[in-house]
């Protein structure tokens, strides 16, 4: 383990941020993301390009050391109406077109996707990737002030995003799954349809987030699987008096599909 952790509690910050207000962590993110995709084999991932960093309508979610020079894992939220298209549009939209209509759809009211979530080898097993960042992202994505959420899911987080509210959308895809981009790797297109309706999510997931909304800044030692881990949330997103829900949802709904995708690309909620 990391020398910064402590062996039998470890202790981090989840802390929340608009990803143009915080480049460098930013880039950190960036890189522990690219190191844990290559890890795996994959090279080239939607959600792990690097416009989001320049993206108005991204927030970004981290854990990190508590002096903050390492960071241990990460989520993010695409509101749709940015300078790009979702994520999730990308890594589709040559399979199935209709996720355009869908997105755009939802962008009425607003509309996002959590992606890019990753967690590194040295905070394994404590719940970060699993639940705690995915947790926190859903909640704080009401307070952005979106109605709903899409994620592409790998089959081993299907379940852990049910728990949080999502379910699977069969109106794309296979009945909402792509063999994709390649034969032997199966992604699966999921919405939470209602933010403001948590009686989807675990009796559980439904109390944290309620709980996360209400203070966005408590110290909890939280626990998954007997494996203890002392967090810091700090999710109240500063400046969010600067973010422009209305303004980015007319931007969503007056761009066009692009024509420009890589059949490479995949972009999966991915620890």
């Amino acid at each position: 383990m990391d020398e910064n952790l402590n062996k039998e509690i470890p202790s981090v910050r989840l802390r929340a941020f608009r990803a143009i207000d915080d480049p460098e962590a930013c880039l950190k993110f960036l890189k522990g993301h690219e190191q844990v995709l290559s890890s795996i084999g994959v090279q080239k991932v939607t959600s792990a390009k690097t416009e989001w960093m320049h993206n108005p309508a991204v927030f970004v979610f981290i854990v990190e050391s508590l002096d903050r020079s390492r960071v241990y894992g990460g989520i993010r939220l695409h509101v749709a109406g940015g300078t790009e298209p979702l994520p999730i549009e990308e890594a589709t939209g040559k399979l199935d077109n209709g996720i355009f209509s869908l997105v755009k759809e939802y962008a009425r009211y607003g509309t996002g996707e959590g992606c890019g979530l990753w967690n590194s080898r040295e905070i394994a097993g404590y719940g970060i990737g699993s639940i705690f960042l995915s947790r926190a992202g859903v909640a704080i994505s009401k307070i952005v002030g979106i109605k709903s959420l899409f994620a592409l899911c790998a089959p081993y987080t299907v379940k852990l995003a049910e728990g949080l509210g999502y379910r699977i959308d069969k109106r794309l895809g296979k009945d909402g799954t792509f063999y994709y981009p390649k034969i032997d790797l199966l992604a699966t297109v999921m919405i939470l349809e209602d933010l403001n309706d948590d009686s989807t999510a675990t009796e559980e997931n439904m109390i944290a987030m309620k709980a996360l909304r209400e203070n966005g800044k408590v110290v909890r030692i939280e626990e998954l699987r007997h494996k203890k881990i002392e967090i810091h949330y700090e999710v109240d997103i500063p400046n969010l008096e600067n973010w422009d829900l209305q303004a980015t949802i007319q931007n969503a709904l007056l761009k066009k599909p692009t024509d420009h995708f890589d059949e490479q690309d995949i972009n999966l909620l991915n620890p």
